[in-house]
């Protein structure tokens, strides 16, 4: 969880779609102070202000600031096949930046869950105990993650999957909106569980189940 230090610091925004939407309203919601957004595309038309906070300009803005003095929000999305918020995270973290844990006041985590750092739980998120989650993995809207679980880092487990009791899932993979994965299974690394699927046997690494059979991820 974060700590109390984490919670003092300002922070910025990185990026400017549809999931750095959903995670500045996650920290005015939680009272955060978010000093600005970086993102290229905004720098370049020119814009001053993004939904009420100042444009700061693109990623390298960042860089006028100390990592001893503020916490970043990864705002890059994640898709399949899309490395890019992942490839942000850690060239920023090789910089000394921190990416502090941040969960919806209306989420529901465990007391001795741990998230690592960069992890984003969103609204109406339950996590139950013995959870663990790692860095830089998104816990979406309404997502459940039952009882020790063991989720690994650059995750995202989207709007509505269920993840039943003892589930673990590797590095990278990609749990769809609405998905089940039965308890004890295992998700290996990078992958895809599709949407509305119910999982029932563990997936191999690299593969994507999107109907009776799964299949090796080409992207």
């Amino acid at each position: 969880m974060s700590t109390p230090s984490d919670a003092a610091l300002p922070l910025i925004l990185l990026g400017a779609g549809g999931h750095a939407k959903v995670l500045l309203a996650l920290a005015q919601a939680d009272r955060r102070c978010v000093i600005g957004v970086c993102d290229p595309q905004l720098a370049q038309d020119g814009q001053k202000q993004w939904r009420g906070i100042p444009v700061l300009g693109g990623d390298d803005a960042v860089y006028d600031h100390s990592p001893a003095q503020i916490g970043l929000i990864n705002g890059v999305g994640q898709l399949v096949g899309n490395s890019s918020r992942a490839r942000l995270y850690l060239a920023l973290r090789q910089r000394g930046y921190h990416f502090p844990a941040l969960v919806h006041p209306t989420a529901w985590v465990a007391d001795d869950v741990k998230l690592s750092d960069g992890v984003q739980v969103m609204a109406g998120v339950r996590i139950q105990p013995d959870s663990t989650i790692g860095e830089n993995s998104i816990i979406n809207t309404q997502a459940s993650v039952d009882h020790d679980c063991r989720i690994a880092e650059h995750v995202h487990v989207a709007p509505g999957a269920t993840l039943c009791g003892g589930v673990h899932v590797g590095a990278g993979a990609f749990i769809g909106a609405g998905a089940v994965v039965i308890q004890s299974l295992t998700v290996g690394a990078n992958a895809v569980v599709g949407a509305g699927m119910t999982l029932t046997r563990c997936l191999a690494a690299g593969n994507i189940q999107i109907g009776a059979a799964s299949r090796l991820k080409t992207t």
